[in-house]
């Protein structure tokens, strides 16, 4: 074939090119983000536990099959073995195994088929009974710190019973156990656990209960996710604590419960307090009580000493209490006696000052007599000078005595408002006046008013 310019600018490299790890690495990032967590159901075939704990096996149906891994970590929380030939439903990540770029899933959770419906059917009920208040932390009680007897409400044949029983008795030997036997697996469990809770609350012969099971599928624990259960741990008089199954397992009767623990023998370890450390703590205690009666005592001894010290002989206390009232009489003497001294020292200088204030009676007696005399004769001259002025006094004002100028035949007009008129003109015609004479007073009309001045 000949060659053109076009077919040689085709073969041309237009884009980098990229290493197979690279391109296997870039392939399994577009998978792991293109594709969710999601659950594949399928049944298993080449099954291989290796050493490290690792799981490896295929996932097939009719028309095809996939390559599967589940690490040991998720591996060792499934709680079941996994077989050739089972059916499950795996929760898987998509993914690329970039060394061999195998496509494959890895398993983070695993169920066998037909647990997808119940698993439903258990966060249906979980979340009718959360709605309801059943699993309220309100309604849970405290579980008592030094139980005297433990229920426990399991299988005889489980081994979660020989589990609970070792852990008791290592930790509280000195608790007493009472067993509600009761089939924890298959068709009835269920109610038969809800008799013996019942049972073992209407008996009330324990202090708290605990319901267990060992681990196992959840078909296994399908008696624990009952809603009678839950309503017969919620309505027990006793606190109930449940373990079970594994630390990843979680049933109604989990949330139900006053105390949940992750493995029966947790519950165990929960409902009980270790012996020893209780005797420790025992211990601390008396220890410290004998440490705190010994610094009392130590303290009612020394009080003791001090009032020891302050206490005296009744013949002591007498002489003293003598002794004081004998100094008091003593100051009081003497107090008294100063007190005299002084009101008598007091009294002489008051006396002396009365005796140098105290007028001189008979000299002053004597005086008066003296000047008796003198004073009468002052007085009767006094006497006269006054009489002669007063009748000079009388004989001026008889010259000016209105009296004595109408005795010669003068008199005094005054108008109606009772003034006297000194000038005609102040007078009108027929105005009444009133005149007064020496002896008596007539009302007059005026006539006529001349206002010249009248010549007498």
């Amino acid at each position: 074939m000949l060659e053109t310019p076009s077919s040689r600018a085709s073969l041309a490299p237009s884009a980098p090119v990229i290493s197979v790890a690279i391109l296997n690495r870039l392939a399994r990032e577009h998978l792991e983000s293109a594709f969710p967590l999601c659950w594949v159901a399928g049944e298993i075939s080449n099954l291989t536990y290796a050493a490290s704990g690792h799981v490896y096996f295929s996932l097939k149906d009719a028309a095809a099959q996939v390559r599967c891994v589940m690490f040991r970590a998720r591996a060792q929380l499934l709680g079941w073995r996994l077989e050739n030939g089972q059916h499950i439903e795996a929760r898987v990540l998509v993914t690329l195994y970039e060394a061999r770029g195998d496509f494959q899933l890895n398993v983070e959770a695993a169920r066998q088929a037909g647990i997808g419906n119940l698993y439903e059917r258990y966060l249906r009920l979980r979340e009718e009974l959360a709605a309801e208040g059943l699993f309220s932390d309100e309604c849970k009680r405290p579980l008592p710190v030094f139980p005297r007897c433990i229920g426990i409400v399991t299988s005889p044949q489980a081994a979660a019973l020989r589990d609970v029983l070792t852990t008791l008795r290592r930790r509280a030997p000195q608790v007493a156990i009472v067993l509600y036997p009761t089939p924890v697996q298959g068709e009835g469990a269920a109610a038969q656990i809800v008799t013996a809770i019942r049972s073992a609350s209407e008996r009330q012969e324990c202090d708290v209960l605990i319901v267990c099971r060992g681990g196992g599928s959840l078909e296994d624990l399908w008696a624990f996710n009952d809603e009678e259960l839950a309503r017969a741990i919620r309505a027990c008089a006793i606190p109930v604590v449940t373990g079970i199954g594994h630390e990843t397992d979680f049933t109604i009767a989990d949330f139900a419960a006053d105390s949940r623990a992750p493995t029966p023998t947790a519950a165990a370890e929960l409902a009980a307090p270790e012996r020893s450390a209780l005797i420790a703590c025992l211990l601390d205690h008396r220890h410290a009580l004998r440490r705190q009666i010994r610094q009392s005592l130590d303290q009612r001894l020394q009080h003791l000493d001090w009032l020891a010290q302050r206490l005296l002989h009744p013949e002591q206390e007498f002489a003293r209490r003598r002794d004081y009232l004998f100094n008091l009489q003593r100051r009081l003497d003497s107090s008294l006696t100063q007190a005299s001294a002084h009101g008598r020292h007091a009294l002489a200088g008051l006396t002396r000052r009365l005796l140098l204030a105290a007028p001189n009676t008979a000299r002053h007696a004597r005086r008066l007599e003296a000047l008796a005399p003198m004073l009468h004769g002052e007085w009767q001259r006094s006497m006269n000078g006054k009489a002669g002025d007063l009748a000079r006094l009388a004989a001026s004002l008889a010259h000016l005595n209105p009296n004595a100028v109408l005795a010669r035949g003068y008199s005094i007009v005054t108008n109606k408002a009772g003034v006297i008129v000194r000038d005609a003109g102040s007078l009108e015609p027929n105005e009444t006046i009133a005149v007064c004479f020496h002896r008596g007073r007539a009302l007059a009309t005026v006539a006529s008013v001349h206002k010249e001045a009248v010549t007498p």
